[in-house]
């Protein structure tokens, strides 16, 4: 449904299946019935949001509840923008038409920092102020969720609330609060004062920030009795947990046009650049039993015919050959695809993707990150060249032509010789296929390399480390492409101004707040479109605001300078990320979970145990 002023619009824009809601299983509620109404807000086009699996989760979560109705909120595209603006279109829920700003919950999503202004501008398209502190009454609370919230303090000044960790069981429990502060015609601060006791949630605005004479952070002091420090929320059994039996279908292609089922959280490896391996720890794990039966449910629902089995290392699930056993006759029988993303090369058995072969055949996507056995020690990403090798050839002898290669650079220690060897890497796969007896005959092998920027992140052993300048990746992109010498492999590179700009709101702080909205209000929006992206205004906002974003990304931290997240507990000790950053810069390795625990300290989340290897050391 969409307000009905807007209708004689809609063949002026682009794709105007993202503003019509009506969707098969969208979710409409007489809304004279709910109590509370939540604007699921993804700031971002309809279709990398309808691709979001914790989206899908949410909407169905809030949907389960009769006293509530979740409705849908995509970043509308520049062109539709501009009709709304023209017209006093305000925005609006998919499935009602109505405009949130008359919602009682805006619930945000943040995935990736270059959507910051995206939020800022769906924010004023509303009709709503943007900082917190100018939206006076109880309702509508303006809160984020997702990995950015780690370390939130970028745009503090905008949320009401953030939600650090998982959001199925906080969610219903802040809603639960709302309402009940709602019936009593509480003001925010006694709602907000109140929801900062509930584990899992973090209000900015009980905190103060000062800082040291060199722009260190010098303390964050809590006020109105707010925790010193905000515990994340942690989901401790995942079978159990809220599951949806049904995702909404879109009319038009999106990015992930597949059914997406979780099988576990968390990932045993440590890769030390990997922020969503630290932030998801403990390790958590449906069984293989739940999992069937939510892809079964879900493809009847929708009619899909691929199912992606989601998670940070997909061939680390115990259980993975048992699972994808018991759903070859049925996925075979409907016609129904089986997708692993996230494969390792070194644990990816030949007999796993024989049976993977039974419907059609998919890419095959893996990831080395370095291309030295030297550089991958130091980022702990414990593969071999020779593993990659053998599993390439696996594929090749199975059937598969394409391989995609995935890789960084601007790695901490990191030189030409690491550059050269992702050429090398790369051309070794393409070797591989033309020495192998079993290739598939009058085919030619495909293999791309995607390069992305190493962006350190907090929570990660690099949360330290100093992050290359744009000019530097583009020499260091320069050497790679000129490394490779055959077209059998694809270079893809990464734009290093968006690498640099995401690395500045990564690891910033309160004081970017004005670089924000001064960068929104010289018309930045959509930073992580190529097509978008205005370095020159961003600079502007850097000087207007007389700030350094070199200052955030550039130099390296002292183990004892209080980060701007230091206030956030994930679970992992900074004493462990300390121990692994020394260890980077020796060249050592830690074992993954299942061999050794290394004594992260997050198995506290789960009563002091972790999922891989039962009660563990802290």
């Amino acid at each position: 449904m969409y307000p009905k002023k807007l209708e004689k619009f809609l063949l002026k824009v682009q794709k105007p299946g993202r503003y019509t809601g009506g969707e098969l299983n969208s979710v409409v509620k007489d809304k004279s019935k709910v109590d509370i109404r939540y604007a699921f807000c993804f700031p971002d086009t309809y279709e990398i949001g309808m691709s979001h699996l914790g989206m899908k989760i949410l909407y169905s979560l809030v949907n389960a509840r009769e006293d509530a109705w979740c409705e849908r909120v995509f970043a509308p595209w520049t062109d539709m923008e501009a009709v709304m603006r023209e017209n006093d279109i305000l925005l609006y829920g998919l499935e009602s038409g109505d405009e949130i700003r008359n919602f009682d919950i805006l619930g945000f999503t943040m995935q990736y920092e270059l959507s910051y202004t995206n939020v800022l501008n769906m924010l004023d398209l509303a009709g709503l102020p943007l900082r917190s502190k100018d939206r006076t009454s109880l309702t509508p609370v303006v809160i984020a969720g997702g990995a950015c919230v780690c370390n939130a303090e970028p745009m503090a000044e905008f949320f009401d609330i953030t939600l650090p960790g998982d959001g199925e069981e906080v969610t219903n429990e802040l809603i639960d609060l709302l309402k009940e502060y709602k019936a009593k015609g509480a003001s925010k601060q006694e709602f907000l004062q109140a929801a900062a006791q509930i584990k899992g949630v973090y209000v900015p605005s009980l905190y103060e920030v000062e800082y040291n004479e060199d722009n260190t952070v010098k303390s964050v002091n809590p006020t109105c009795g707010a925790p010193e420090k905000v515990e994340k929320r942690n989901v401790a059994d995942l079978d159990s947990m809220f599951s949806p039996s049904e995702f909404v279908v879109p009319f038009l292609e999106v990015v992930h046009d597949r059914t997406t089922v979780e099988i576990f959280r968390g990932c045993i490896r440590g890769c030390r650049f990997c922020q969503a391996g630290f932030l998801n720890r403990p390790l958590r794990r449906k069984s293989p039993e739940v999992v069937e039966a939510q892809c079964k449910a879900i493809c009847d629902s929708t009619g899909y015919d691929e199912i992606s089995l989601c998670s940070l290392s997909t061939s680390d699930y115990k259980g993975l050959e048992k699972l994808i056993t018991n759903m070859l006759p049925w996925t075979i029988e409907e016609k129904i695809n089986i997708a692993l993303p996230s494969l390792r090369a070194d644990n990816f058995p030949k007999e796993l993707m024989e049976k993977l072969n039974a419907v059609r055949r998919s890419g095959l996507t893996f990831a080395p990150e370095a291309g030295t056995q030297r550089l991958r020690d130091v980022i702990n990403k414990n593969i071999t060249e020779k593993e990659v090798l053998t599993t390439a050839a696996q594929a090749f002898s199975g059937g598969w032509t394409a391989v995609k290669l995935y890789f960084m650079i601007g790695l901490p220690t990191e030189t030409e010789e690491d550059i050269e060897g992702i050429a090398n890497l790369a051309q070794a796969v393409v070797d591989e296929y033309y020495k192998n007896p079993d290739k598939p005959k009058g085919k030619s092998v495909s293999v791309s390399i995607s390069v992305a920027s190493l962006v350190p992140k907090p929570f990660t052993p690099f949360q330290w480390e100093p992050q290359d300048k744009p000019d530097v990746l583009i020499e260091k992109q320069n050497y790679l492409v000129s490394c490779v010498k055959t077209r059998k492999v694809n270079v893809s590179r990464h734009v290093p101004w968006t690498s640099f700009l995401e690395g500045v709101f990564a690891r910033g702080d309160r004081r970017l707040a004005d670089v924000i909205e001064t960068a929104w209000r010289k018309g930045c929006k959509f930073d992580g479109w190529a097509e978008c992206l205005k370095p020159d205004m961003w600079e502007e906002s850097f000087a207007e605001n007389g700030i350094d974003p070199y200052f955030y990304t550039a130099r390296r931290r002292e183990y004892d300078e209080i980060l701007p997240w230091d206030h956030m507990d994930y679970g992992v000790t900074k004493k462990f990320l300390v121990n692994e950053n020394k260890k980077a810069h020796k060249g050592e390795t830690t074992a993954c979970c299942r061999e050794k625990c290394a004594g992260c300290g997050a198995n506290k989340l789960n009563g002091g145990v972790c999922d891989e290897i039962g009660k563990t050391v802290v």
